[in-house]
């Protein structure tokens, strides 16, 4: 049952970045535009996240699964019949929202059920159901894209969730307990403000300049502000909405750093891989759904040896992970304009292998000394940390794609010129004519494209440093377990 939710969830992250480029084009968004797409969705998740262990108190464990899956089920729905950006991003929001507890609540599940000595098989058990969903919904959106149009790709959603709804009612029959647990309401509106105001400066602070921007400004100050009170509300009630002493504990708060950064390096490359496909190079939807879901493959490729890798050397399998995703990073930045099938293949698999490998280890660490009480709440606040780590990096790789792109493409158009000798060399393709409009628009656009590529290849090299970066944390969490 869990697995299958997690599945479910997992299989809109790669349909909705599969078709980005036709959403785009249907709605007449830019690249900007439609990223708030995957973005606001995952901030509107990392929102909230924090809301499972309260919500699983009141509600139980049966009805909270049980009315997240139908919701999220019924959101996707209302995406596929969305008329403009504005209702589809809404839609999205209210999907992420009811996303939310779907991740957490299993994990908690499968921590809260197993005993420790088994805790690695069932977290991979846990993970072939989330890494099944990013690697067949591609494939099989790709196909049912291609026949009818983007929308077909959210409606896919309607079958697996109807059959996670009947396994869900039966399979969580007996976990119905409630408790009255009260909630922090100051904490968490303050939270989500200043969440929401650090990825709308991110989102939308390049096309209005910044700081020179008023709204930029007053985004800016109103996240500080309920930043702060965030701050000084959870240091002073008695049961404040996220508990500060969670961060107590060693390898919980290296864990959720660990975490931040796995969210960072989780979904950029799936944002990036289909715009570069379709517009650098004009590949088919069912092309690109073939090269992302190798990444997916990679991932299945670590479930054969990490659970046994978890128990004998956790903190060497977490820097072996982060080292694969850098390397991957790396190797991506080298690409070119010409790029093969073969590499993308080879390095998308390659980052799907680091990310299984290090994901794992580093979970099973963070938890390993946090008391049982205090698993579904940590494991809500490990969920939020990678989903918000995702958002905001997304954002910061489409701003250094779209920077480098107009920084490049100006650089390169100061030397297109009738005085430039090397233009009017023999040899020259005639298209790129300077003696006419069409020769000039034609080299224009092989220019943006290149400059293009340089974007693409600067936020690739910026994920492999972010990897790179991570690596050391492993080397401070503590291997000793406890049982309380």
């Amino acid at each position: 049952m869990v697995q299958l939710a997690n599945m479910l969830f997992g299989m809109t992250i790669t349909l909705a970045n599969l078709v980005l480029p036709q959403m785009r084009g249907n709605l007449s968004a830019t690249q900007e535009e439609i990223s708030w797409v995957i973005t606001l969705n995952l901030v509107a998740t990392a929102i909230a996240t924090p809301m499972t262990g309260w919500l699983s108190s009141r509600l139980g464990w049966r009805n909270l699964m049980f009315f997240t899956v139908l919701g999220f089920t019924t959101t996707s729905v209302l995406c596929g019949v969305a008329n403009s950006l504005e209702s589809l991003i809404l839609a999205r929001v209210a999907q992420g929202a009811f996303g939310a507890p779907i991740m957490p609540l299993g994990q908690a599940i499968l921590l809260a059920t197993f005993p420790k000595h088994l805790q690695p098989a069932a977290l991979v058990m846990w993970g072939i159901g989330a890494v099944f969903g990013p690697v067949a919904s591609p494939i099989l959106g790709s196909i049912v894209t291609e026949a009818y149009d983007w929308r077909a790709a959210f409606f896919m959603i309607l079958p697996p969730g109807i059959c996670a709804l009947i396994c869900i009612w039966f399979a969580l029959r007996d976990h119905t307990a409630r408790a009255t647990v009260k909630f922090d309401w100051i904490g968490f509106i303050a939270l989500s403000v200043a969440m929401a105001a650090a990825q709308l400066i991110l989102d939308r602070g390049h096309r209005l300049d910044w700081f020179e921007s008023t709204e930029i400004m007053l985004l800016a100050f109103t996240g500080a502000l309920a930043l702060w009170i965030f701050v000084m509300h959870c240091l002073t009630v008695p049961a404040p909405f996220l508990n500060p002493r969670l961060l107590l504990d060693r390898n919980f708060s290296i864990g959720i750093l660990l975490a931040f950064v796995m969210g960072m390096l989780n979904f950029v490359s799936i944002v990036l891989f289909p715009t570069l496909f379709h517009d650098l190079r004009g590949y088919p939807d069912n092309a690109i759904a073939w090269l992302i879901a190798a990444r997916g493959v990679g991932n299945w490729t670590a479930f054969l040896f990490i659970a046994q890798l978890t128990r004998v050397a956790p903190r060497f399998a977490i820097v072996c992970g982060m080292a694969l995703q850098a390397g991957a990073g790396f190797w991506m930045a080298q690409f070119d304009i010409n790029l093969t099938d073969s590499d993308v293949l080879w390095a998308n698999f390659l980052l799907g292998l680091g990310q299984s490998i290090a994901f794992t280890p580093m979970t099973v660490m963070a938890f390993s000394t946090l008391p049982p009480r205090q698993v579904t709440e940590g494991s809500a606040v490990f969920t939020l940390m990678r989903n918000f780590g995702s958002s905001l990096f997304i954002s910061i790789a489409v701003l250094t794609v779209s920077r480098s792109t107009a920084s490049n493409y100006s650089r390169m158009t100061e030397f297109i010129t009738p005085y430039n000798k090397s233009l009017s060399m023999p040899g020259l393709p005639p298209q790129w004519s300077l003696e006419s409009p069409g020769g000039l628009q034609s080299l224009s656009n092989e220019i943006l494209r290149q400059a293009a590529m340089i974007g693409y290849l600067d936020a690739f090299h910026l994920m492999a440093f972010v990897a790179l970066a991570a690596m050391p944390l492993a080397a401070f969490m503590r291997r000793e377990r406890r049982d309380t």
